[in-house]
């Protein structure tokens, strides 16, 4: 299977998507820029997440989205951010501006699930993600997902700011936590439009032509925003990442109630859209 595809639309980015890692994104063109952070991140030691990290977006989940945890009932570990990262897709098809792919799961407890993923480039430049996620095996299985949006941070300047209705005061500064970087979790979901969608933006970035990242998520089923700052020797890059849960331990996420089981056969679906423009 090719390392890499390549989809684009008249008046949106140039993706490069990754058969042999779930369709995640590797580098993505838009303003004359690679977005990516490339090998400007931190290695946490597990070559599959070093490899996903140097894309704009890997998938965290569906069994695990954070640092490594002990199983509940013991007898193992969960992998840093999940299972999903770093197997192959089955079936692939693609155009020109669009991309599906069923992908089918191993998870590290034991358990199968699906993923039925599809890219789509629309002619306006909004690039779609939509999910259906599968408990595709024979025991149930707390479901999680955290999309992981990488931007490159050489590309960001004093003129970038992040706005959102979820930040305080709507915004801030994109270089928070900037040495040696740091992670907050927000609640997105009450800032959710009609639609249900939360709206998050990144920009201008002087680097690229002056474009700005435009991003939203259904809140329905990605309830929060995670962020994450990077930023040391040889390391610099920012995380955006929409997410199910909360910055808990999976023990008091279980204990709250907040970490609900996916029964076999049953499905969550998800979906984000992203923009580069003036």
């Amino acid at each position: 299977m090719t390392s890499v595809i390549r989809i684009g639309g008249a008046n949106g980015p140039v993706l490069e998507l990754d058969p042999g890692s779930v369709l995640d994104l590797r580098r993505v063109h838009a303003g004359g820029a690679d977005w990516s952070p490339g090998l400007e991140i931190v290695d946490d030691g597990d070559p599959r997440i070093w490899h996903s990290l140097q894309g704009f977006l890997f998938t965290c989940g569906p069994d695990h989205i954070r640092h490594p945890a002990d199983f509940e009932n013991g007898g193992g570990r969960f992998p840093i951010h999940g299972s999903a990262a770093g197997q192959p897709v089955s079936a692939l098809e693609y155009g020109e501006d669009h991309a599906r792919a069923l992908i089918p799961l191993t998870l590290v407890e034991g358990g199968e699930a699906l993923i039925e993923r599809s890219w789509r480039i629309d002619p306006d430049g909004w690039v779609h993600l939509h999910d259906r996620v599968t408990n595709s095996g024979g025991r149930p299985f707390g479901a999680m997902t955290m999309y992981h949006m990488n931007v490159a941070g050489r590309l960001l300047g004093p003129e970038t700011r992040l706005t959102g209705a979820m930040f305080d005061g709507g915004g801030m500064a994109w270089s928070f936590f900037d040495d040696p970087g740091g992670v907050f979790c927000v609640p997105a979901a009450p800032q959710a439009d009609v639609d249900g969608m939360v709206h998050v933006q990144l920009g201008p970035v002087g680097a690229a032509d002056g474009l700005s990242l435009h991003l939203r998520f259904d809140a329905r089923a990605l309830p929060y925003l995670q962020m994450w700052r990077a930023r040391r020797p040889g390391v610099n890059v920012l995380g955006i990442e929409p997410c199910t849960h909360d910055w808990k331990s999976r023990e008091s996420l279980r204990q709250s109630g907040a970490l609900a089981d996916l029964a076999p056969g049953g499905t969550r679906e998800f979906s984000l859209a992203f923009r580069f423009s003036g």
